[in-house]
C-alpha cells in the first residue's frame, strides 16, 4: 500500500469514531501535496450543512489524536471542513444517494467530440455509470471519468 493510501486510512480510523460521536458523517480524507505543502484534510457532513463550530470541534478532537499516534511522516496542515455544493463522488453511499439526481461527468478524453455531460443519474456499479439527458442514455467507465459530481445551477 502506498504511503498517501496508508496515512488516509489510518487517518480515516481514527475520525470516524470523533465523527459519529457527533453524529456527523465522514465524507472524504485526504493526504495531499500542493505546492510545497502537504495537507492531510478531512470533509465531514450532516443533515443541514456542516457550519464553522462543528469543524472545529472535529479538528481539536482529531488533531490530539493524530499527536498521539504520530504516523505521517513530516509536516502537514491539517484542513477540516465541509465537502461543498461541487463534491465528487467517490464512494458508494454517494452514487446512492444521487440516484435520481442530476450529474455534471467530465471526461478525460472527448467522446463524440465532448468532454462535459449532464444527466440524471440512473445506473451505476464498480466499472460504470449510466446517466439520462433528453435524448439519449450514455454509459461512461469509471476509468474514463475525470470528475462526476451533483450538477447545480445558479
Amino acid at each position: 500500500m502506498a504511503k498517501k493510501e496508508l496515512y488516509e486510512q489510518k487517518a480515516e480510523e481514527l475520525l470516524l469514531p470523533i465523527v459519529e460521536q457527533h453524529n456527523f458523517e465522514l465524507v472524504d480524507v485526504e493526504y495531499v501535496k500542493e505546492g510545497s505543502n502537504y495537507y492531510l484534510r478531512a470533509y465531514i457532513d450532516k443533515e443541514g450543512g456542516i457550519n464553522v463550530d462543528d469543524c472545529e470541534v472535529v479538528s481539536r478532537a482529531f488533531s490530539e489524536l493524530l499527536d498521539q499516534n504520530d504516523f505521517i511522516e513530516g509536516g502537514y496542515i491539517l484542513e477540516v471542513s465541509s465537502p461543498g455544493l461541487g463534491r465528487p463522488l467517490k464512494k458508494e453511499k454517494d452514487y446512492k444517494r444521487s440516484m435520481g439526481k442530476e450529474l455534471e461527468i467530465r471526461t478525460y478524453k472527448a467522446i463524440n467530440k465532448q468532454k462535459e455531460f449532464y444527466g440524471i443519474l440512473k445506473a451505476y456499479d464498480d466499472k460504470s455509470v449510466t446517466i439520462e439527458n433528453d435524448e439519449e442514455e450514455l454509459t461512461f467507465l469509471k476509468s474514463d471519468i475525470a470528475l462526476i459530481r451533483l450538477a447545480f445551477d445558479f
